[in-house]
Order: C-alpha cells, then sequence, then structure tokens
C-alpha cells in the first residue's frame, strides 16, 4: 500500500478540522509533513471525486466539500485506485512443472482478494469525521496526562 490514501485522509481531517477555512497546498504540505507539489497532486484526486473544492490566487486554497460523517474511508480508498494490498510482483512461475511454483500466484491472488474485502468493509465503517473524533480523543488523553484541565 502507497502512502497516498494515509496523506488524503489526513488532508481531508485537517479541513474537517477547519471547517469554513481553505488552506493552501503549502498549510496542508506542513501539516502533513511532505511537499506542497505531493500535496497538490492528491488534492487534485480530491476534487475530482467531489471530496474538496479550491479557490484560485490570493487567499484561495482548498476547502471541505463534503460531510465528514458521510465520507467513508473506503471511497478515499477507492479513489486512489484501491486493490492495493496485492504487491505488483508475485514468486513463482506459472510454466514449471513444480505444483508450488506454478500455482502461488493464482492462490495469493485469492488471498489477496479476499483481504481486499475484508479491508474495504472495514474502512466502510468509518468516516472522516471518525478519524478526527479519535484525533480529539488523543488530545483529551494527553491533556489528562499533563493535568491540563479539558475543553469541549
Amino acid at each position: 500500500m502507497n502512502s497516498e490514501f494515509t496523506v488524503a485522509v489526513h488532508s481531508l481531517v485537517l479541513l474537517a478540522y477547519l471547517p469554513e477555512h481553505m488552506a493552501s497546498s503549502e498549510t496542508i504540505a506542513r501539516n502533513v509533513s511532505t511537499n506542497p507539489t505531493r500535496i497538490r497532486k492528491i488534492m487534485s484526486i480530491l476534487r475530482k471525486h467531489g471530496f474538496v473544492s479550491t479557490k484560485e490566487g490570493i487567499g484561495g486554497g482548498y476547502i471541505l466539500s463534503c460531510e465528514p460523517q458521510q465520507v467513508t474511508l473506503a471511497e478515499v480508498y477507492r479513489a486512489f485506485g484501491g486493490g492495493a494490498l496485492k504487491p505488483h510482483w508475485c514468486s513463482g512461475n506459472p510454466d514449471e512443472e513444480c505444483l508450488v511454483s506454478a500455482n502461488i500466484e493464482g492462490v495469493m491472488d485469492h488471498f489477496f482478494h479476499e483481504a481486499e474485502q475484508y479491508y474495504v468493509s472495514y474502512l466502510e465503517q468509518n468516516t472522516i469525521q471518525t478519524v478526527l473524533e479519535r484525533i480529539r480523543l488523543c488530545q483529551q488523553s494527553q491533556k489528562k496526562l499533563s493535568g491540563q484541565p479539558q475543553q469541549s
């Protein structure tokens, strides 16, 4: 699995955290700890799928154009191609006489396909809002540990 999915979720959660505020690719890149060019590429895909809107020029950037509680992680995963659990290379050779070498790729494909189905099913149960809520729980836990008063 590549990191585009994680960067996309991070970016969407950041925009959900800053509702009605534009965020530039530089701002998002700084928050994600990557470069603005990579963010622009990922945000382009998110825009194409209707998750974000853009405004060009001074004060422009990206804004969430979807409801965080309605966008599942599976939708974001699929926007970036899905099918990322299967490696690009598999051992074995279907032309070999050896039973193992000749059949390993097909058998492993089956396992990867089933794992992908379970993974997408799990992602369907979680939304951008779910991720944001878990992040807010982290903040509450950190405040408890540090003895700071809690805010809602």
